[in-house]
């Protein structure tokens, strides 16, 4: 039965009279009903696009996983954690040094110079020789009498930066200004050792103080008696 059909006739029913629809009646509207419905999704089903699905995507070849069974027991493939020459490095002992201690240690290196405005002096590599030698330009002033240098009060400081070089003279001072070899020393220690030995200026300066130390005492009186038994026998 075709559709406008089937409306007329629910329409003729719906406008009868106020009786009640008989059960013949009622199957018929919702049969109507049902035919509308299924015609009405036809035509939503007909205007949405055709969906085939997904496209299978090609994964290729797939790793095989680094835990395998064995029986009850689930196994890691060691090698394939790690890389040889990576576990070469890691089986190493490695030494781990403080990071403030190789901060300390670049800014000493950087500053193991004074500089090009002082020539790049290197740091003062303080040994038993020329600690020595800093005491004795330090105590200059007692070394010559007739020479006279500006008192120092203050304790001696080490120069941060510092070299020690060696004066050689040029071939026009071959005779006025220069030193012999037997006369030379290796420094200045040995330099005023060996004018102590010449002179004697320290050990008779040395006797003068002793003898000005013992005067009045019990040494000095027993002196002073030989000295008149001497006289006496005369």
């Amino acid at each position: 039965m075709p559709a406008h059909t089937g409306n007329l006739q629910a329409q003729s029913i719906l406008d009868e009279d106020d009786e009640d629809l008989t059960p013949e009646q009622m199957h018929v509207i919702l049969k109507e009903a049902e035919i509308r419905i299924r015609e009405k999704n036809a035509l939503t089903q007909a205007s949405k696009p055709s969906f085939k699905g997904l496209p299978k995507l090609s994964t290729g070849p797939v790793e095989k996983p680094y835990i395998h069974n064995d029986g009850a027991v689930a196994r890691v493939d060691q090698s394939r954690l790690l890389a040889e020459d990576q576990r070469k490095l890691a089986n190493r002992a490695r030494q781990v040094e403080d990071p403030v201690i190789v901060k300390q240690r670049a800014t000493k290196k950087k500053k193991g110079t004074a500089g090009s405005d002082w020539f790049n002096l290197p740091k003062t590599d303080l040994t038993p020789e020329l600690k020595r030698d800093l005491q004795m330009l330090k105590m200059r002033n007692v070394l010559d009498p007739h020479r006279h240098y500006k008192k120092e009060n203050s304790k001696m400081l080490v120069p941060e930066y510092s070299q020690v070089g060696t004066i050689e003279e040029g071939p026009t001072e071959y005779f006025s200004a220069r030193i012999p070899n037997k006369e030379r020393r290796r420094n200045i220690v040995e330099e005023v050792l060996a004018r102590e030995e010449e002179g004697g200026r320290f050990k008779s300066k040395f006797d003068d103080i002793q003898s000005a130390k013992r005067s009045g005492k019990k040494s000095f009186y027993k002196a002073l008696k030989a000295q008149r038994k001497k006289k006496m026998r005369r």
